[in-house]
């Protein structure tokens, strides 16, 4: 157990996007971090999910533990990112012409949810995912796709401009159809047959843990497949329903109140 506890695998290129992230946010916000908790949490959360143990289990021994990883970066830290900023910021952001042309053609709902969940869908095809597996290159741009379309997803739910989110039941519907999406491809992984990833057939035990998660935790590559697939099915399925109560809870508010920011 001490030696997957011990199992950080800190690429230089990790804490320094992630210490040059927070240096840009800090000087983009320096006269106002109200909101600044948000932020730090997710880029925090970021730098655990591609450092701790879950990247080293994930990179090799454990498909469950690299879908733990996914569902971090697609559901849990985008969504922090952007509560992190201000009206004040993405105001000025969007009123940049080209920018805000980009933006309001990202956030049109049929383009937004298409790019998150076809990217999803995409790379967790058997060799698109063994790929990212083998190579670190492919691995790294396969992070960046799903951090970069999550965050594309999640900003007309979550956008701290108020006119650039979606009115309350077509955002449901819209996070509806993501969790509907979602759900059917972990049970599709859930009830496939075992070996669907190659990769964690005969993983490399580099750190001599491979009989402790086999033999003593039980994690075959059957069970293995199926806990990654219910990760995806159950825990994301949450993470859309909490979203929908979010915008439900946004909806009932006073007028006075509407155009608070989520998460407010």
């Amino acid at each position: 157990m001490d030696r997957i506890l011990t199992a950080w695998d800190i690429d230089p290129s990790i804490p320094i996007g992630c210490a040059a992230l927070l240096a840009g946010y800090l000087a983009a916000h320096r006269s106002d971090l109200s909101r600044s908790a948000w932020f730090i949490g997710g880029v925090v959360l970021m730098f655990v999910a591609l450092t701790s143990p879950i990247d080293t289990l994930g990179d090799t021994y454990l498909f469950s533990a690299h879908m733990l990883q996914h569902m971090i970066l697609i559901l849990i830290v985008p969504p922090l990112l952007i509560a992190g900023l201000t009206q004040h910021f993405a105001r000025a952001v969007t009123s940049i012409a080209a920018l805000g042309a980009l933006e309001r053609s990202l956030r049109r709902p049929a383009i937004a949810w298409t790019l998150a969940i076809a990217t999803l869908w995409l790379w967790h095809l058997p060799a698109l995912f063994d790929a990212a597996v083998a190579n670190e290159d492919i691995h790294i741009f396969e992070h960046l796709c799903f951090m970069l379309t999550a965050t594309i997803f999640w900003w007309p739910i979550l956008s701290p401009l108020e006119s650039s989110r979606m009115a309350a039941m077509p955002a449901i519907l819209y996070l509806f159809a993501g969790m509907l999406a979602t759900s059917v491809l972990g049970i599709a992984i859930t009830f496939a047959p075992p070996g669907l990833y190659a990769a964690y057939a005969h993983p490399h035990d580099a750190i001599g843990i491979l009989p402790l998660l086999r033999n003593s935790w039980g994690l075959t590559p059957a069970v293995d497949q199926k806990l990654g697939g219910l990760l995806m099915w159950v825990p994301g399925g949450l993470a859309f329903l909490a979203a929908i109560m979010l915008v439900m809870a946004r909806w009932y508010r006073t007028p006075e109140e509407t155009g608070a920011t989520a998460f407010n």
